[in-house]
């Protein structure tokens, strides 16, 4: 391996590639890695030199603090590559205040601006191969913080570390989703830390969107934890509901992440012209919406998934299918985030972020 260094960030360079091993035509998602990593350890009340290594396992002690009271934050991104080669991010100062907003409530320090972006462009520039260009091929980033100070005490850790890892990915969901409405189970509660991506809000997740999958349902469209009444987001997405010609999603509060996907969908609607209320959403007005015929899509958005549109969802027994329409709102999103994304189309609200 050769060490380099920059001003910033300490380089250790893989001396192969794996890159040629990889069928980028049948990626599984989250399963494949680039050859390179960065980290950044706090210790001692502050951040020290941030380090880009090749990618590989770390030794962590089995007492580390993330094992046993679960302080873990992360972020979902993607680097997309147009036909030039050129790289961009997508929104990411949105990720960095999110992760750090999550990292606050979760009593993890801050992690600093400079460093994350320098960060993201050194390694991107370093594994910039692995980002291949066309519609739907994205490298997707993780950038994620945890504790890692060796005591079983219940107390904030004073030691963490910073990381990004980078997995070349395709289209998430490919198929239109089947959904089960939250009747008993709860993603999160006032107070709580739903509006965080904390590691444990999607651990809570597994076992009762498992129940659903077992009845046939590949998500779990989760409820107030209060009434179960009001319909709050899914479970890797935020959530739209078209009803005749008006988009209608619910508000951001300390249950829900706040997504970029969402708050971009919401944008764009305002750009074409179309009628978006955010306020509660209720099951019981979906459910009528879907028996007198008004309701003409739900869809889910996220940064894996992008825009994911629902063909079925199920609540107290009932079944109810959503049949596609021709001027389907989520494909429209969906090809306007992909052409902005992909320097395909005009950027006018500047959420492009060019890697140099």
């Amino acid at each position: 391996m050769t060490k380099l260094s920059t001003y910033e960030i300490d380089i250790v360079k893989s001396e192969t590639s794996k890159i040629d091993q990889v069928d980028f035509n049948n990626l599984v998602f989250g399963r494949t890695f680039t050859d390179h990593m960065f980290y950044c350890d706090y210790v001692n009340g502050e951040w020290q030199q941030p380090k880009i290594v090749p990618y590989g396992p770390m030794t962590i002690e089995p007492s580390a603090r993330v094992f046993h009271y679960g302080q873990a934050v992360f972020e979902g991104m993607k680097a997309y590559k147009d036909d030039d080669g050129n790289v961009f991010l997508f929104r990411p100062d949105q990720n960095f205040k999110r992760i750090n907003k999550s990292a606050k409530r979760l009593a993890i320090p801050e992690f600093p601006e400079n460093y994350f972006f320098e960060g993201l462009s050194t390694l991107l520039n370093l594994d910039k191969s692995w980002i291949k260009p066309g519609l739907g091929n994205s490298l997707y980033l993780r950038p994620f913080v945890f504790a890692t100070e060796a005591a079983i005490s219940a107390s904030p850790a004073n030691t963490y570390r910073f990381m990004i890892i980078c997995s070349p990915a395709k289209a998430y969901y490919t198929d239109r989703v089947r959904v089960l409405f939250a009747e008993k189970y709860s993603r999160s509660a006032n107070g709580g830390v739903g509006f965080a991506k904390a590691a444990g809000n999607y651990a809570a997740q597994f076992y009762p969107t498992s129940l659903a999958q077992k009845k046939g349902f590949q998500q779990v469209i989760w409820t107030d934890a209060s009434t179960h009444k009001y319909l709050e987001e899914a479970g890797t997405m935020n959530i739209f509901f078209r009803i005749g010609d008006k988009l209608i999603t619910a508000p951001n509060n300390d249950r829900i992440l706040d997504g970029v996907t969402r708050k971009s969908v919401i944008q764009l609607a305002e750009d074409l012209g179309i009628e978006c209320d955010v306020r509660r959403v209720s099951v019981k007005e979906i459910k009528e919406a879907a028996q007198n015929g008004t309701l003409k899509e739900i869809f889910g958005a996220g940064t894996a998934a992008v825009i994911s549109p629902i063909s079925a969802f199920e609540h107290g027994g009932d079944v109810f299918e959503i049949p596609e329409v021709d001027d389907s709102y989520a494909t429209l999103f969906k090809t306007r985030l992909l052409n902005i994304q992909h320097n395909l189309a005009e950027d006018k609200h500047g959420w492009r972020y060019e890697v140099l």
